[in-house]
């Protein structure tokens, strides 16, 4: 059985927790194990909650997820610009596969709502990359 890391970012938690259950009704759905769930602040922490479960021997992927909406500044672009690059420098450092499951940036609360899908797809994601290539 495949076994899959789950990071969820608890900041715009009204969307994230929604984005927890769709990714944990698709691991059901596809019988995944979830080994475990490690909550962190927000998308920008997620990197280092992503490494450490890519280094477990019972963890054969990762999937992040967590919302991004807009303010009045540019910081939703550079939360989210760093938090890719540190998640695919995970997923290539480890040899493990880390999924980007984070909505934004650029978008609303509404908009962000619209996507909770997103922890699905997260999910969905990490389970495909299994074994890919090997």
């Amino acid at each position: 059985m495949t076994a899959v890391g789950l990071v969820v970012a608890q900041f715009n938690s009204s969307v994230t927790d929604e984005m927890q259950a769709a990714a944990e009704a698709a691991a059901a759905e596809r019988d995944v194990e979830i080994a475990e769930i490690l909550e962190v602040p927000g998308a920008y922490d997620s990197p280092l909650a992503a490494d450490r479960l890519a280094r477990r021997e019972d963890v054969d992927a990762v999937a992040v997820i967590g919302a991004i909406v807009t303010g009045d500044t540019d910081h939703d672009r550079v939360i989210a610009d760093a938090a890719a690059r540190a998640l695919t420098d995970v997923s290539l450092d480890r040899d493990t596969p880390v999924a980007f499951g984070v909505s934004g940036p650029g978008m609303s609360g509404a908009e962000a709502r619209e996507r909770v899908e997103k922890g699905a797809e997260a999910v969905n994601a990490a389970v495909d990359m299994v074994g890919v290539g090997q």
